[in-house]
């Protein structure tokens, strides 16, 4: 992978899929990465040590206030993505988050808002997904610099010379040959070899997982290189310190 420099530090990207996370990971020395699915994020972080680079297709940093469409750092990427900009969600509040159920979450995100908003059921479903990070930057704040938030999108949209891609990876639901193939090609320019496509994903992921998850080990090697930017410029961070940005 010509783009991620040979490094000391073991790299991962790292999206949710039906059966919990899928990592890509490239170990120090290795030029291949390795793909592997984990039931919990406690259990990736663990297997990769706490010196690996971790970027996450999930939001960190939960405001007690939202105001506008969503945290700050959604605000900030949407203008870039054009047509793939709905594939950004807003996400709400930390009381909401935190809810039990969905309308729970509704009525905090309502009262934690200006202007009052409720959680859109695609939001609500990684609610679970974005605690169980929460709750480990919350408990080891040695993992705050290492685990980083980006967003597929936009990450492909920064490695595509700010040129967002053309095509969904999904049409109602169903995956997009053509959207796939595009994302692919970015991929390839950047040097994750196209077989890694070819042999599609594993059990319990998809191919959009698995795409995700490539661009999200792109984002950690530009990372590790320091060759990202937050989004927004200057973030804030929440109550418990932990930053609200996007690395891109």
């Amino acid at each position: 992978m010509r783009d991620v420099s040979p490094s000391d530090e073991v790299l991962v990207g790292v999206d949710g899929c039906r059966s919990g996370w899928i990592a890509l990971v490239l170990r120090p020395c290795d030029t291949t990465p390795e793909v592997t699915i984990f039931v919990r994020f406690a259990d990736l972080v663990a297997e990769f040590g706490a010196g690996a680079i971790i970027a996450v297709d999930m939001p960190i940093g939960l405001p007690d206030r939202i105001g506008g469409s969503g945290r700050g750092p959604e605000q900030a990427i949407r203008p870039y993505l054009g047509a793939r900009r709905s594939s950004v969600f807003s996400i709400p509040a930390r009381a909401a988050v935190e809810a039990e159920t969905y309308r729970e979450a509704c009525d905090m995100a309502q009262k934690c808002s200006d202007p009052a908003k409720k959680v859109s059921k695609q939001a609500f479903h990684l609610f679970g997904k974005i605690r169980e990070i929460d709750q480990l930057l919350q408990a080891d704040v040695s993992l705050r610099d290492r685990v980083i938030e980006c967003h597929p999108e936009f990450a492909f949209c920064r490695l595509n010379n700010m040129v967002p891609m053309a095509t969904p990876k999904k049409i109602r639901g169903a995956v997009n040959p053509e959207g796939i193939a595009e994302r692919v090609e970015v991929l390839a320019s950047h040097g994750i070899d196209r077989g890694l496509f070819t042999k599609g994903p594993p059990r319990g992921a998809a191919m959009d997982d698995l795409l995700d998850a490539s661009i999200n080990l792109l984002v950690a090697g530009r990372h590790a290189e320091g060759l990202t930017e937050t989004f927004p410029a200057s973030p804030m961070r929440d109550r418990n310190g932990i930053l609200i940005a996007i690395h891109g």
